[in-house]
């Protein structure tokens, strides 16, 4: 098995500290968006944990959304459980708030501490799949172990 990329390791090393026995898995293909993911692992898109980087408009902080790869976000919704506007952040945010880029964002590890959103509609499944520092890194979880790993928590945020 090849090295972990840098970013992959410094994920692997936050799991180790976690003591689940997560393993990160870097693929030779794509695994940016949830269909590639899904794809790579060979699970449903609605098992892809995709972790999405919002910005509070009036305060600025990073809010991060773990949602289902099958579901949309409803952004006014995330809006009134903060109780704060949000608005996408750019690529340049998200890199300084994670310390990764988009394509990669793990819901775990990011530079500057985020507000946390699980969506609801990850519960109901076995195991989950997030990112894991690079556009081809993923790790698998259960929804129990990405709300205690992240302190997330866990709403109805899909939209429709």
């Amino acid at each position: 098995m090849a090295a972990l990329s840098p970013s992959a390791q410094r994920v692997q090393a936050l799991l180790d500290g976690f003591g689940h026995g997560h393993s990160v898995v870097e693929h030779e293909g794509s695994t940016r968006t949830s269909e590639d993911a899904a794809n790579a692992v060979g699970c449903a898109v609605a098992q892809i944990a995709k972790s999405l980087i919002f910005r509070a408009k009036d305060s600025g902080r990073p809010v991060l959304v773990v949602a289902s790869g099958a579901n949309r976000v409803d952004e006014k919704a995330v809006g009134r459980l903060i109780g704060e506007t949000i608005e996408r952040a750019d690529p340049d945010f998200v890199r300084e708030a994670t310390g990764f880029a988009i394509g990669g964002v793990p819901p775990i590890g990011h530079a500057v501490p985020p507000l946390v959103l699980i969506d609801a509609d990850l519960m109901g499944l076995d195991a989950i799949w997030a990112a894991a520092g690079t556009p081809n890194a993923v790790f698998r979880l259960t929804p129990a172990e990405l709300v205690t790993i992240t302190g997330g928590r866990v709403e109805a945020i899909r939209k429709g």
